[in-house]
């Protein structure tokens, strides 16, 4: 991913936070020797060197995926930014955020090992809500899936957010997309400018 110096985002702690806040993403590989994707939900492991995810057993990418490198792409908020919001001059464009997350693939068969990543996946998306579903499942389910462990091995996060305007042109951002009701990705940049400002 191309990622300007001002928009590369380092700290391990943040970009940890961003996976486990969005986890569902792409996963690209190579089959019959052009690229795939699936959309996926993705875990990260508690060590936070491994993705997790499963596959239907029937899709293509799981003949010729086990030993891959793959990418796995991640997006958080992210919308269009109007020049005619900044102070000074500008063009179109738009804010976002992303991870890029490298990595060599295993696959999981076995019955236990796959029906602890399924238990580990649920209890992820369920947490929030009230009661959690309660996993029961048969084994006609587990033998139509295929489990992903992915040992990542390069991360890229980039967010894009204005950084290279001004802090009035960032300011005058924020509150217009707070406005027309990207609440998230403004609450993104008012953080960010929160640091620039505390760093001074």
């Amino acid at each position: 991913m191309y990622i300007p110096r001002q928009f590369s985002i380092t700290d391990e702690a943040e970009i940890h936070a961003f996976i486990d806040n969005n986890g569902f993403g792409q996963l690209l590989s190579m089959v019959g020797g052009r690229l795939f994707s699936s959309h996926l939900p993705f875990l990260l492991s508690d060590c936070k060197t491994r993705l997790f995810c499963h596959l239907a057993k029937q899709n293509p990418q799981v003949s010729e995926i086990a030993g891959q490198e793959v990418l796995v792409t991640l997006q958080g908020s992210h919308d269009y930014v109007s020049p005619s919001w900044y102070e000074t001059p500008g063009v179109p464009t738009w804010n976002y955020q992303a991870v890029h997350l490298y990595g060599n693939c295993r696959l999981i068969s076995a019955s236990k090992e796959l029906a602890a990543l399924l238990d580990k996946l649920t209890m992820k998306y369920e947490a929030a809500l009230t009661p959690p579903w309660q996993p029961d499942y048969r084994a006609t389910l587990l033998d139509a899936i295929v489990g992903l462990e992915i040992d990542i091995t390069e991360v890229q996060c980039k967010y894009k957010l204005s950084q290279n305007r001004s802090e009035s042109d960032q300011i005058h951002v924020s509150r217009q997309l707070e406005a027309t009701g990207s609440k998230m990705l403004a609450a993104a940049m008012q953080q960010q400018l929160e640091q620039l400002q505390g760093s001074k």
